[in-house]
């Protein structure tokens, strides 16, 4: 039960976006130059999962997420919008957090636990509430790093992995 997060300094960044699919490409470009990986590729793997159901999980976020060949473990990214755009999310409310995971396809219950530990931090408030505070992907990136290493910690011991840009 190791989520074992790998988050590149790469992959969190803010932007605009029209639509959902526009939010979509905007992800799959931020895993695409992140972690070397093919954009459409990427692309198809969440666009394959949003159409089983919505990934808008409510409280203004997304977890847009897939299982992709080429992955030693998951990693995540990180996209605050400028502007709320509709998800079709549970609670109704328009998206813009949207933090997008990708696993490799024999995760299995790892998959499983790091959106778990994703929720968890969600659900958390001061962390909830600084990620919405952030007003760059410095500032994303920080708050994601440093606070979520606690709430990650249940199922990581070692929290979210930091890599470079």
């Amino acid at each position: 039960m190791n989520a074992n997060l790998n988050l590149s300094r790469a992959a969190v960044a803010t932007c605009s976006a029209a639509s959902k699919p526009d939010v979509l490409g905007t992800l799959a470009s931020c895993f695409a130059e992140a972690y070397g990986l093919d954009r459409i590729t990427v692309l198809e793997g969440l666009e394959e999962r949003e159409r089983l159901g919505s990934t808008g999980f409510g409280r203004r976020v997304a977890i847009p997420h897939a299982r992709i060949d080429g992955l030693e473990r998951p990693v995540v990214a990180l996209i605050k919008l400028e502007a709320p755009v509709e998800f079709n999310a549970a609670d109704g409310m328009p998206v813009d957090l949207v933090i997008g995971l990708l696993s490799p396809p024999n995760a299995g219950a790892d998959h499983l636990h790091t959106l778990a530990a994703i929720s968890r931090m969600i659900r958390n408030e001061a962390i909830y509430d600084a990620l919405l505070r952030a007003e760059d992907a410095d500032a994303l990136f920080a708050t994601l790093t440093n606070l979520a290493d606690s709430v990650i910690a249940n199922d990581n011991p070692g929290g979210v992995t930091r890599e470079s840009a």
